[in-house]
């Protein structure tokens, strides 16, 4: 069965993003596709909330601080059948709106993710290689056993509300829990012909093999115990 979305909401969690906000929601703006953007601050002490009202008048301040809170939020306030989470510092092509749309046209389609590149401005060989190999797992285990990371997740509306979003317990791989738990009301897929492209910056600044061996335990921990090692991620800015 074939359905067309109708909208799009695209919500973004901040926190300290002065820096990189602006880039993200101008580029926001030049998509050819009508959409709903929302930003969710938990609690900058910079400017961003004020450089994000430049560009949308839904920006919201959240008292208590985490990724997971900051996209439920969103969410809640969202019109979209379809929301789009993506990070403050993404880049993305002018077309994956519509291509995110695409994938939802099957009504069984309830969740997606896409390939995610370092930017190009950082072009570090053993990057490449690490994110070209782990697209292609998350990619070859996208029927079996989902998986998505937060710089780009995308879920069907209704089905996001059912199984009550993003679980705000999660100090980290709350994406990889919510996809899963997607997956148990229809299919959660993978959009191949998208690449969206995030900064290394906290891969530069604790090291590039620390932060991988950091997930690696994390995902352990959670497929042992479904709770990651981890706590609160501090910000990198």
């Amino acid at each position: 069965m074939r359905v067309k979305p109708t909208s799009v909401s695209v919500i973004i969690p901040t926190l300290q993003e002065e820096a990189y906000i602006a880039k993200t929601l101008s580029n926001l703006q030049k998509v050819a596709t009508p959409i709903e953007v929302i930003v969710v601050d938990g609690g900058s002490r910079d400017k961003t909330i004020e450089v994000a009202r430049k560009f949308t008048d839904k920006v919201y301040s959240i008292e208590k601080r985490g990724i997971s809170r900051g996209r439920n939020y969103g969410a809640k306030h969202a019109n979209g059948d379809i929301l789009v989470f993506l990070d403050s510092d993404v880049i993305f092509p002018p077309d994956f709106v519509e291509k995110t749309q695409k994938a939802f046209e099957d009504a069984t389609v309830v969740g997606a993710t896409c390939n995610i590149m370092p930017s190009p401005s950082q072009p570090r060989l053993d990057a490449k290689i690490f994110f070209y190999l782990y697209n292609a797992l998350i990619r070859a285990f996208t029927m079996v056993k989902p998986h998505s990371r937060g710089e780009f997740f995308a879920a069907r509306k209704s089905a996001f509300i059912r199984v009550k979003g993003f679980d705000e317990s999660f100090a980290c791989l709350e994406d990889h829990d919510l996809a899963n738990r997607l997956s148990k009301l229809g299919r959660f897929v993978f959009i191949s012909d998208l690449t969206v492209y995030e900064s290394l910056r906290r891969m530069k600044k604790l090291g590039f093999w620390h932060v991988i061996g950091t997930w690696l335990m994390d995902y352990l921990f959670f497929t042992m115990r479904r709770k990651p090692v981890s706590g609160l991620w501090q910000p990198v800015r």
